[in-house]
């Protein structure tokens, strides 16, 4: 829940006073200019960025005492694929997951970028096209389908109609079983 957020950046208003609610089972899309403040809300949702003003709630609870027990609860995917180029698709995501505080198996992981389309195969990601960093930074969803919130910033960006299609699926297939996105 978001309660009366504020957002200044550089001395420009970005959004005030902006309140929503978002339920296990609902999916919520954030749609604005280039600059309005949609991946701010974002990262303030997911507590990397502290509102100017207003609260967000997880449970009832402010995320900024919950910490990384709300941290534990979601997914943040950036506008950007936050992989590093010198490592594989592969060691990036167990990484990303390791992070996240989650297990995932080298097989799982190779599991969940062959189901993007993604051979790992050992190459580095400086390699690899955007959209396939792109689809290397998605497969995370494959593997935290166990946490209720997923926060998702221009998900889409890069893929070709095949990897949108299925990254659409696993979106409503998240919705479906009570998640939020």
């Amino acid at each position: 829940e978001a309660t009366n957020l504020d957002c200044l950046r550089g001395g420009r208003t970005l959004f005030r006073g902006l309140s929503f609610s978002l339920r296990g089972g609902e999916l919520l899309r954030i749609a604005g200019a280039n600059g309005s403040g949609k991946t701010s809300l974002l990262k303030i949702l997911c507590g990397l960025l502290a509102p100017d003003g207003g609260e967000v709630r997880w449970r009832g609870e402010p995320i900024r005492q919950l910490r990384e027990d709300y941290s534990r609860e979601l997914v943040y995917l950036g506008h950007a694929p936050a992989v590093k180029d010198d490592l594989t698709a592969a060691e990036n995501l167990t990484i990303a997951c390791t992070l996240a505080g989650r297990t995932a198996s080298p097989q799982q992981a190779r599991e969940a970028l062959e189901s993007y389309g993604l051979a790992a195969d050992g190459v580095a990601v400086r390699r690899l096209s955007q959209g396939q960093r792109r689809r290397a930074a998605l497969a995370r969803l494959l593997l935290s389908a166990h946490a209720p919130l997923w926060l998702l910033d221009e998900p889409f960006a890069a893929l070709d109609a095949a990897a949108a299609r299925f990254t659409e699926e696993l979106i409503a297939s998240h919705v479906a079983r009570g998640g939020a996105v």
